[in-house]
């Protein structure tokens, strides 16, 4: 991810959360957290405890690239809803260890526009931490992944072209279509861009295959780096 000279007060300064990262009601203020010029998370981490934790030497010898990447890094950024004047403090974390290189959210501050205004949890489930976090890394893997398109159709790496028409038409048989894989992060991709809830069931009917097969594509597809890796506990 490209890195730019700091700029006082601005926020996406480092690529990490841009505006067009957030939904519809949502905007990022000019300045990072608390109004200031300087980028605070280290100091917000550290008043939040966030970074009390030491490992011993043993202790990093057998901590995981996930728990790394969880606890090194994070960059607080502070959001706002247009409607509700909500303001929301969000921890984004580069997981340096994923394949490909992918951004969470490891944590979330959320403050009413009025001091003292309770928080429901219905408010909490409104927030859209899921939405940012996709839009953050679809723009990134876009930004990484080279995609031809000539004339109006995408030339895959054989040379193949195939227009975006033809993207949901069933694929074929992998060990006899070239560039199989391909095709199945772009269908994959066009049906996410179209909201779908559940891409690879949705794949499987297209395809006329179980959906264990179609999700076996899937998973293929991201092991090549042709698609953002995917979450825990969804579909798709």
């Amino acid at each position: 991810m490209p890195f730019s000279t700091p700029r006082p007060g601005d926020q996406s300064y480092d690529g990490l959360l841009v505006a067009d990262d957030l939904p519809d009601g949502w905007y990022m203020p000019r300045r990072f957290p608390g109004e200031r010029d300087d980028d605070a998370s280290e100091q917000i981490d550290l008043v939040l405890g966030y970074n009390d934790w030491v490992a011993t030497e043993s202790q990093r010898e057998t901590q995981s690239a996930s728990d790394e990447n969880e606890t090194t890094d994070g960059r607080w950024r502070y959001i706002e809803h247009d409607a509700t004047h909500t303001r929301v403090m969000i921890r984004l974390q580069r997981q340096l260890f994923a394949v490909p290189e992918e951004v969470r959210i490891t944590g979330v501050i959320y403050l009413p526009w009025r001091p003292g205004d309770p928080i429901t949890s219905q408010l909490l489930r409104e927030l859209p931490t899921a939405r940012i976090e996709a839009a953050i890394n679809k723009r990134l893997f876009t930004m990484k992944r080279t995609e031809t398109i000539t004339g109006g159709k995408i030339v895959l790496p054989s040379g193949r072209k195939v227009s975006e028409r033809d993207l949901l038409k069933p694929l074929g048989d992998p060990k006899k279509v070239p560039d199989f894989y391909e095709l199945v992060a772009l269908q994959h991709g066009r049906l996410t861009q179209q909201g779908n809830a559940n891409p690879s069931a949705t794949m499987a009917q297209l395809n006329g295959v179980a959906l264990s097969t179609s999700q076996g594509w899937v998973t293929k597809a991201r092991e090549r780096g042709l698609l953002p890796p995917g979450r825990r506990g969804r579909a798709g």
